[in-house]
């Protein structure tokens, strides 16, 4: 995923979190901020050390954003909006498919995706 795909700056982050609205399953946390004349959405990942070592959540991380980059290629996902996923414990046992449909379930929950 290209860097302009990405929140990366703690304010970023912040504005998000404060402004924005939460959606969640079991296994995803979503917050989403609409940002109107953006050209493409961005989005930020969350993985706390509780999920399993480095290795382990680099993993999710890799996972999360290739559900991301095949939804881009859809172009089902809105593209004025910030958002940032934050993966919950259950995730870390997912595989890839499994992560992906519950991902779509909650970023349809939160109104991020083209219908």
């Amino acid at each position: 995923m290209k860097k302009a795909y990405r929140v990366k700056k703690e304010a970023d982050f912040q504005k998000v979190f404060h402004q924005g609205k939460s959606m969640a399953n079991r296994q995803f946390v979503i917050y989403a901020l609409p940002k109107e004349g953006q050209a493409h959405f961005r989005v930020g990942l969350s993985v706390g050390k509780k999920m399993g070592n480095a290795v382990k959540r680099n993993d999710i991380k890799r996972k999360i954003r290739h559900v991301l980059i095949e939804l881009n290629q859809e172009d089902k996902i809105k593209p004025e909006i910030d958002f940032i996923v934050i993966a919950r414990k259950p995730a870390a046992q997912m595989d890839f498919h499994e992560i992906k449909k519950s991902l779509l379930h909650v970023m349809n929950k939160a109104e991020l995706l083209n219908q």
